[in-house]
């Protein structure tokens, strides 16, 4: 039986600053480490085996595969694969705040020149402020736009788990206010905004709207 897909979209909200060093990550030479590598010169294309560790700037991926493909432009794309009932990790720095985004799947890819991930199967993507958990969403497909804090979350059958029989994307999602400050108290907010400083807030679409 096929289960309906279900998109859930949150949006960042960004001020009209110049972005913050994070945003060049996509720029960054991308470090690797493996147990063995093929190269291959002439189609620019690298392949990292066993224990696959990049780095990329602020970006973290871990694998036990990683295909990694350069254009002519020098853009990368990285597909990661993850070992046997292991998942493939992902994780970046929010730009301009101490938040960071954290991402699972049996398979991610990467695109620099698009500057997005998509995590594939058994999916689950996470924010943290500092080291505190604050939102938590788990899907069959999560497609996350670094430019503009975006993702969109889709349902499937490898939803399905003992936990989540129905298969529906579940999503936990923290109040602004309470998350930028796990356990201390709200200080007073200033008499403006700060500037460059990027929020997160809830869209107003959440159902089967456009992809």
């Amino acid at each position: 039986m096929n289960y309906p897909a279900c998109l859930l979209m949150l949006a960042a909200v960004l001020a009209a600053f110049p972005a913050a060093a994070e945003k060049a990550d996509r720029d960054k030479p991308m470090n690797a480490e493996a147990d063995a590598l093929r190269y291959d010169d002439l189609k620019q294309t690298s392949v990292f085996t066993g224990n696959v560790v990049i780095t990329k700037g602020t970006i973290i991926i871990r694998g036990a595969r990683v295909d990694v493909m350069q254009d002519a432009e020098g853009y990368q794309t990285a597909i990661v694969i993850a070992a046997p009932d292991k998942l493939a990790f992902y994780r970046k720095k929010r730009d301009l705040v101490d938040e960071y985004i954290e991402g699972e799947g049996e398979r991610i890819e990467y695109d620099s020149r698009a500057d997005t991930v998509k995590f594939i199967r058994q999916a689950v993507l996470r924010r943290y402020v500092g080291a505190n958990l604050a939102d938590e969403s788990a899907g069959d497909l999560i497609v996350y736009d670094n430019p503009t804090d975006v993702f969109t979350v889709d349902s499937g059958q490898q939803t399905r788990t003992a936990i989540n029989p129905s298969g529906r994307v579940r999503a936990l999602l923290a109040p602004r206010n309470k998350a930028s400050a796990p356990g201390a108290p709200v200080a007073p907010p200033p008499s403006g905004p700060t500037p460059g400083a990027p929020s997160l807030r809830s869209s107003t679409t959440l159902g089967n709207d456009k992809k």
